[in-house]
C-alpha cells in the first residue's frame, strides 16, 4: 500500500509540475503581441566614463609651480585632443619636456594632448605633464585637489588628484631666463644643489 501511495504522489506531482509548465508557456505566449524589449548587453551600454584619469597624483609644494601625473585613458571610439586644464590653486598648462640647444627644456606642449581612441597616455616627471604655474596656496601632502581637463571639441572631464611628496631625480624648475616664471615662458631643468 505504501508503494502505490507513493507512486500516485509521485504521479500527482509530475502532472502538477506539467500543468504549472503549460501554464507558464501559454502566459508567454498571450498578451498584447508585442515583445518585450531585452536589456542591452553590458557591452551595448555607453561607458559612464568616457574619459578618465587613472592613479592620479600632484607633486606637493609650498609655493612657486608644481605638477600633476597620471595615466589619461581614452575609452571612446575617437581620438581626442586636451587643449586646457585648470584648477582652484593656480592657472595651468599643458607641459612637455624637449631637447632645444642641448638641454631638456619644459615648454607648452603646442597644440594640446592627443589621447588615441581606446589609448592611454602617461603623464610623469620628466615627460607630458600638467604645470600648475603660480601657487595661491602650498600643495601639501595629502591635499585632494580638483582639476578639469578641456578637450577640442569643448566637452570636460573632472578628476581629483591627491598630492604627495616626491623629490624624484632632485630636479628643480628654474626659468632659462633667471626671471620669475610667466605663462607661456620656457623653463630648463636642472639639478637642484
Amino acid at each position: 500500500m505504501l508503494n502505490s501511495a507513493t507512486s500516485g504522489a509521485r504521479r500527482r506531482g509530475a502532472t502538477l509540475a506539467l500543468a504549472l509548465m503549460a501554464a507558464l508557456a501559454v502566459a508567454g505566449c498571450g498578451g498584447t503581441g508585442e515583445t518585450p524589449e531585452a536589456a542591452p548587453s553590458p557591452s551595448a551600454t555607453a561607458d559612464p566614463n568616457p574619459f578618465t584619469v587613472r592613479d592620479p597624483w600632484v607633486k606637493a609644494a609650498d609655493k612657486g609651480m608644481t605638477a600633476a601625473f597620471g595615466t589619461l585613458v581614452n575609452n571612446t571610439a575617437a581620438d581626442v585632443t586636451i587643449t586646457g586644464v585648470s584648477t582652484s590653486v593656480s592657472p595651468m598648462e599643458i607641459h612637455e619636456m624637449a631637447m632645444k640647444d642641448g638641454k631638456m627644456v619644459m615648454q607648452p606642449k603646442t597644440g594640446g594632448l592627443t589621447v588615441k581612441a581606446g589609448g592611454s597616455h602617461v603623464l610623469e616627471p620628466g615627460g607630458d605633464h600638467l604645470m600648475l604655474m603660480e601657487l595661491s596656496k602650498p600643495v601639501r601632502a595629502g591635499d585632494e585637489l580638483a582639476f578639469t581637463l578641456t578637450f577640442a571639441d569643448g566637452k570636460t572631464a573632472e578628476f581629483t588628484a591627491v598630492a604627495k611628496p616626491f623629490t624624484g631625480a632632485e630636479e628643480s624648475y628654474d626659468p632659462s631666463s633667471g626671471m620669475p616664471m610667466t605663462p607661456g615662458q620656457e623653463m630648463t631643468m636642472s639639478p637642484a644643489p
